[in-house]
């Protein structure tokens, strides 16, 4: 059989990734445990049903989640909704999440399918009616094949497939994949200032329709620190605003997007609340950890072959500079540039001329800088492009196509009206995109 050579390209390109952002071990923690499993809704067989499970009963746990502004909310996400709006996000001790098909713009038929999945967990750990979460992706509009989803959901738990070792992990994270080339995952371990140290895990899947807020994406954080639910859901939605809705493939939002987080309190010490002594540093960290999972999303971008990042600085206010650097990062014209590596920089600056600010005051056509950033150490780092407003004439061509040829780009504008900053991370837009969305379905 002949190999077609965008074929084979793809393959390598896939391997390459595999190989660089999948970890081969991590750390885990205390008291969660997971399963995954093939159930049959994926034609190629590949796992499609995860379940992650909260073993720890010393102490209540606490959860929060951030959903998809969309107006079609699938049924997954209305129904996790309903759960931490009933608990006020106290003691979810589940997830159950699906692959292959987003249960989306189903009806009650859907609605009815979502809580069948619940309800099923629910009664496998001996449950309240409102201690799981339930996600989906896949395609729209379709509904869910339930017997083959609860035919797996029963067998992980009565034949026990949890662990809670590297490749159950993995495992799972495998399981939400859909156009994504590799998985993702997260983990890391963290130290307090009194010594103790906490785990945060982390998994998600997206590689297109990527745009804020959020993407299509699913993530699950969990962490071994009691959390209040109430100072969990700041810390999340803190985290969300500056990493997954900071994210652009191709400038389009799903229905079923949702970021959860439970903290299962398995690590002995004070619960954190908004007023402890660690919540600042505990927010940051989350909000780095988040910011790994979300990068990692955009370096697998439908047909992608490059990561960009997108600094505004010096903005009157956080939000002009997050808008801004929001509609460079969805720019077809910007993206398509830098695929091409054609150092149009005039694309970067009318991006920003039409960007939805509520007014104007951060944009003063006197002082604002454009430039390319250097991402592999040579010099000189910075290209400038735009100088006070004043377009260089001169600019080194050889210099920006040694530059737009790098795997990572950074665009840095620096608005000179103010200090804030915002960063936004997007990737090109390929011809590959084209081809994997024209048949998405088939």
């Amino acid at each position: 059989m002949r190999v077609s050579a965008a074929l084979l390209q793809s393959t390598v390109k896939m391997i390459d990734k595999y190989a660089l952002y999948v970890p081969k071990e991590g750390v885990f923690p205390k008291n969660f445990k997971v399963a995954s499993i093939a159930s049959g809704v994926k034609k190629n067989g590949a796992l499609d049903l995860g379940v992650i499970v909260n073993t720890n009963k010393s102490r209540l746990s606490s959860a929060a989640a951030v959903f998809t502004t969309n107006k079609f909310k699938a049924a997954p996400v209305l129904t996790s909704k309903q759960v931490l709006d009933a608990t006020r996000g106290k003691g979810i001790n589940a997830i159950v999440v699906n692959s292959g098909c987003a249960n989306s713009v189903t009806g009650d038929v859907g609605m009815a399918d979502a809580q069948e999945m619940v309800s099923l967990v629910n009664n496998h750990m001996g449950s309240t009616l409102n201690s799981t979460l339930v996600m989906s992706t896949g395609v729209i509009g379709q509904r869910l094949q339930l017997d083959k989803i609860t035919n797996g959901i029963n067998k992980l738990f009565n034949e026990n497939k949890f662990g809670d070792d590297f490749q159950s992990w993995l495992g799972i994270a495998k399981s939400i994949c859909t156009t994504d080339t590799f998985p993702k995952i997260v983990t890391s371990k963290f130290t307090l200032p009194d010594g103790q140290q906490y785990t945060l895990t982390g998994m998600a899947k997206g590689a297109g329709m990527i745009c804020p807020n959020m993407a299509t994406l699913l993530g699950y954080i969990v962490t071994d620190l009691p959390i209040e639910s109430k100072t969990l859901q700041k810390m999340l939605t803190y985290a969300t605003s500056r990493s997954f809705n900071c994210i652009s493939v191709d400038g389009d939002m799903s229905t079923n997007d949702t970021i959860c987080m439970i903290a299962n309190g398995a690590i002995e010490t004070e619960e954190i609340n908004e007023t402890s002594g660690a919540y600042a540093q505990i927010q940051e960290q989350v909000t780095g950890f988040a910011q790994q999972l979300a990068q990692l999303v955009v370096r697998d971008g439908e047909g992608s072959t490059k990561f960009v990042t997108v600094n505004v600085r010096n903005s009157l206010t956080f939000k002009d500079a997050k808008t801004i650097a929001e509609s460079i990062s969805n720019s077809m014209l910007v993206k398509t540039a830098l695929y091409g590596q054609d150092a149009n920089w005039g694309r970067i600056l009318c991006a920003i001329g039409y960007a939805k600010l509520d007014n104007v005051k951060s944009l003063d056509e006197n002082k604002i800088n454009v430039s390319f950033v250097a991402t592999d150490n040579s010099e000189p780092r910075e290209l400038k492009l735009v100088v006070n407003g004043v377009p260089q004439l001169d600019i080194d061509e050889a210099r920006a196509s040694e530059l737009l040829a790098l795997n990572d780009l950074e665009v840095l504008v620096d608005l000179g009206t103010g200090s804030e900053t915002a960063q936004f991370w997007t990737c090109d837009l390929s011809h590959e995109y084209v081809t994997i969305n024209g048949d998405y379905r088939s």
